[in-house]
Parts: C-alpha cells; sequence; structure tokens
C-alpha cells in the first residue's frame, strides 16, 4: 500500500525520473518495457518507455506476473513461476519470499477460480477471508413440522462449512436428501465450497456492511457493498428482512441475523418459516 501511495504522488506532482524504467512481466510472458505511474489493488496505470508524451495504459493486476523496477526491486502478483528467471534475480531468494499477494477490501468484488462474490470478511492480513454470492432467495432451513421436529446437530457458530457437513452426515445417517433442507441445498449447488454462514459469520458480515460497526450510520460503506452486487448483476443486500445461518438453537428454530443499524442481531425463527438466504465462500 505504501508503494500505491508513493508512485500516485509522484505522478501527481510530476518528479518521477524520465530515465527511471520498469519492466511489467505479464502472466503470459509478454514483457512491456514501461514508466509506472500507478498501482492499485485492481490495475496498474503505466506509459510505455518509448513513447512517454504518449497514451496511459491500465492492466489488471491479475494479468501482471511481476514488475521489476528501476532500482532492480521484483514486485510479484501471481505465484506463477516464469519458465527463464532473469539473470538479476537474487539466486538466494526463494518464490515465496518475493510474492506480493494481493490484499482485498470489504465490499469489493471477487472474481477468482470460478468463485464470484462480493468480499463481506477479511483476515487480519486481509489476503483471505469470505465472499459473499451476488444472490439471495426466500427459503426455510428445513422441512420439519410437529410433530417431526428435529435436531439435526448443526450447532456450530463460527464456521458454517462445519454445519454444512453436519446436515450432510444427517442426511445420510437417516436416509433423506438435500430437499429436506432447501436453504443448505441451494447453497450446495452453487458449486464446491459454497455453504450457509454460521451466526457469528452472519454477524460479521452486517457490521462489515455497516463499515465494521453499527454505532454510526456509514452510507458510504453500504453503498459501495451493493454497488459491487448490482455491478456485477447481483442483488443488494436487504436491509429491512432477517437472514438465515446455519446455526439451530433447538429442534424447532435457527439463528438469524439482519443487516439493518437496530438491535437486537440476532433472533431465532422457525426452522420451516422462508427468510432470506445467502451462500458464502472461503477464499
Amino acid at each position: 500500500m505504501k508503494r500505491y501511495m508513493l508512485l500516485l504522488t509522484a505522478a501527481v506532482f510530476g518528479v518521477l525520473s524520465a530515465t527511471a524504467q520498469e519492466l511489467i512481466v505479464r502472466t503470459d510472458s509478454t514483457k512491456i518495457e514501461a514508466k509506472v505511474i500507478e498501482i492499485t489493488p485492481e490495475n496498474v496505470r503505466y506509459k510505455r518507455f518509448s513513447n512517454p508524451d504518449g497514451p496511459t495504459y491500465v492492466l489488471p493486476v491479475a494479468d501482471i506476473h511481476y514488475i521489476r523496477y528501476a532500482n532492480g526491486e521484483m514486485e510479484y502478483y501471481t505465484r506463477s513461476i516464469p519458465a527463464t528467471p532473469l539473470a538479476s534475480e537474487p539466486a538466494a531468494q526463494t518464490p515465496d519470499d518475493r510474492y506480493v499477494l494481493k490484499e482485498y477490501e470489504i465490499g469489493e468484488l471477487y472474481d477468482r477460480n470460478g468463485v464470484k462474490g462480493v468480499v463481506c470478511l477479511l483476515s487480519e492480513d486481509k489476503q483471505h477471508g469470505l465472499v459473499i454470492s451476488l444472490d439471495e432467495l426466500y427459503l426455510p432451513w428445513s422441512e420439519f413440522r410437529k410433530p417431526d421436529l428435529r435436531v439435526v446437530g448443526a450447532d456450530d457458530r463460527t464456521d458454517g462449512s462445519v454445519n454444512m457437513a453436519k446436515v450432510a452426515h444427517y442426511i445420510e445417517a437417516n436416509g433423506l436428501t438435500w430437499d429436506s433442507f432447501p436453504a443448505f441445498k441451494w447453497c450446495r449447488e452453487k458449486g464446491e465450497g459454497w455453504y450457509l454462514p454460521a451466526i457469528d459469520e452472519l454477524l460479521t458480515i452486517g457490521h462489515n456492511y455497516n463499515g465494521g460497526t453499527r454505532i454510526r450510520n456509514d452510507r458510504q460503506a453500504r453503498n459501495k457493498f451493493n454497488d459491487a452486487l448490482k455491478g456485477a448483476g447481483g442483488e443488494r443486500m436487504d436491509r429491512m428482512v432477517y437472514y438465515f445461518s446455519s446455526t439451530e438453537m433447538d429442534e424447532k428454530n435457527a439463528y438469524t441475523s439482519h443487516m439493518s443499524m437496530e438491535p437486537p442481531y440476532v433472533v431465532e425463527i422457525p426452522k420451516y418459516n422462508k427468510f432470506l438466504v445467502r451462500a458464502v465462500h472461503k477464499f
């Protein structure tokens, strides 16, 4: 991030050296002799070194393997190793030492390796977390009603993938199908790794959707989140309706949460009622 700010500042005030040259190496091994102007988490803006007064080009970070700066420093953006390393690369440096992994932001569109959604939860290093599905649907948690109410064992509060596995085990052990658990089935059918979030995950998503806290009204944070959803062809989060979590309370109820500012943030609702469902996926 420090490099991003330095490069941006240098571009604005025109203090970049006219003789400095960078080499951009793309993931397809194409090499570009360039003058880098600005680097953001999504794109690199540059001018061709042979035409410094010409147009400014924009290259997605996802298409860049590494950049070699004028001082010889290397900055890697992908994990693919070039077939023929440059002789100037430090021999003692291992590949993992050289990689600069992308840092993500809450409300950013994630579209990699077949997984597409909006970043809704992040680890401390901002390189891993959860993405939430672009769409949502009204579904029951399960189809069981009186006098056939059941405890499934999906009681994990922190990791919905654990609850997903417990539901799968319950289905197999009792000769059922995923049709008995519509919310889980809908998440599962999105593909491998998608699941219904646990209540603590859903709570954190609600806080992050509101800018990290619900003590103050952060419309800008919500708009960023919703704009990313809409821009990718998805649906805005609904602030007025509760979302099902995968965490069950007892044989009748499961925990739900909402995206609004006002408490209570956790309410137990009968599993057979229809409420909103969003899937999440780890990255």
